[in-house]
């Protein structure tokens, strides 16, 4: 079973200056949820940064994680 933890520091650790919000929204270890800033999505279309997440996220997202419901924003959209 994957945490949400685990989710939030592979996208810390990856993504240059990012902040993970990050929920187990089925408490099932499968299906999550995720709000992610980070500079390297300025200046990047949706899909970009969202191709740069998963990125992240690297095998996980094929091994571990069934479901990522996510919202990416720049720096200077990043909802404090």
């Amino acid at each position: 079973m994957f945490s949400a933890e685990r989710i939030k520091a592979l996208l810390e650790e990856n993504l240059p200056s990012c902040t993970a919000r990050v929920v187990d929204t089925a408490n099932d270890g499968e299906h999550f949820a995720a709000e992610v800033t980070s500079t390297a999505f300025d200046g990047k279309t949706l899909v970009a940064q969202h191709q740069l997440v998963y990125k992240a996220l690297g095998t996980h997202m094929h091994r571990d994680i069934h479901a990522l419901q996510l919202r990416t924003y720049t720096t200077d959209r990043w909802p404090a």
